[in-house]
């Protein structure tokens, strides 16, 4: 075979590889197209048809619950109830209610603020006579220490206290809160987050702890071993001996850390007064323990403050 006749044969074999190649590549291209149609299509159709939702579980009022709990109690009160755990609350009432002594929680709350929990030892033999005792002269000593009503209403704006409102003129006992607001109050002392450090905390809880045999009423009756951790308040408010009777602070109920407000006004006797805030309070636990706690509701408004006469300071309780 000559040297030319090689060199087309050559060729020809050249160009028949290359239409092999792209004979072949075609194929491999459409096949390939084709697998991912396939895919696609498969894809598309084993999107999953979108499942019947399932029914919600019932949504519970805590708020309509706690208000059916108290409603057979007799007197004007306020109650609110907080579960440490979950954060389900509930509140019934949103009126304000003049404080007398629960404010010297508040009071303590503000001069550790003020002061970054280094007081004085002048200060905490006040503050512990204030919450052990309730002891009044010691409370009007602290009080003028915050800078009194302007101090306390500083204070109460970082502490997020937005119904609450000092009392003017010394008499810090006339004080108007809302029951809400004095759960936010007891979650600044036993939460773990706030405007107060840690050992302030801890100092507050511990006062709360000691209160004088005497003043272990309350929201402590519904607490499973009626242990104390509280701050009470009494106080006639009218010629006719028509009382104020409060309670806040800490509880174990059916094994369940709680903060519980009760505030009343208008009761007869101190003793009516007690019987009711410590009713109202076992009725308030009860009623938020038995519901869900996943569920918590929104906070009320403030209602209309609490008219009545003023006191002098030193009948302040």
């Amino acid at each position: 075979m000559t040297s030319a006749r090689r060199a087309r044969t050559a060729a020809r074999r050249r160009r028949r590889r290359l239409r092999r190649g792209a004979a072949l590549f075609t194929v491999l291209v459409l096949a390939a197209a084709g697998v991912w149609l396939h895919r696609d299509r498969s894809a598309r159709d084993a999107l999953p048809v979108a499942a019947a939702a399932s029914p919600a579980a019932p949504t519970v009022d805590l708020d309509a619950e706690l208000a059916a709990a108290v409603q057979d109690s007799t007197g004007h009160l306020a109650v609110a109830v907080l579960d440490t755990a979950s954060g389900a609350g509930a509140a019934y009432g949103t009126d304000r209610f003049v404080t007398a002594s629960i404010v010297k929680v508040d009071i303590l709350a503000a001069l550790l603020w003020r002061t970054g929990g280094e007081l004085t030892e002048q200060q905490r033999t006040a503050a512990a006579l204030m919450i052990e005792n309730s002891d009044n002269d010691a409370t009007t000593e602290l009080f003028g220490e915050i800078g009194e009503d302007e101090g306390l209403d500083a204070a109460n704006a970082a502490f997020g206290l937005t119904a609450t409102t000092a009392g003017t003129d010394g008499y810090w006992g006339l004080t108007t809160t809302t029951a809400e607001d004095q759960v936010r109050l007891l979650q600044l002392v036993f939460g773990t987050d706030g405007v107060l450090n840690e050992a302030s905390r801890a100092y507050l809880q511990k006062l709360m702890g000691l209160i004088a045999a005497d003043q272990r009423w309350g929201v402590s009756a519904a607490d499973d071993d009626h242990a104390v951790h509280l701050k009470n308040g009494w106080l006639p408010r009218t010629a006719e001996g028509a009382w104020v009777v409060n309670s806040i602070g800490r509880v174990v109920h059916d094994g369940r850390e709680l903060l519980v407000a009760v505030l009343t006004d208008g009761s007869d006797t101190e003793e009516e007064g007690i019987g009711l805030v410590e009713s109202v309070a076992a009725a308030a636990t009860d009623s938020l323990t038995a519901a869900s706690p996943e569920v918590s509701t929104g906070t009320s408004s403030p209602g209309a403050v609490a008219a009545g006469a003023e006191p002098s300071a030193s009948t302040q309780r």
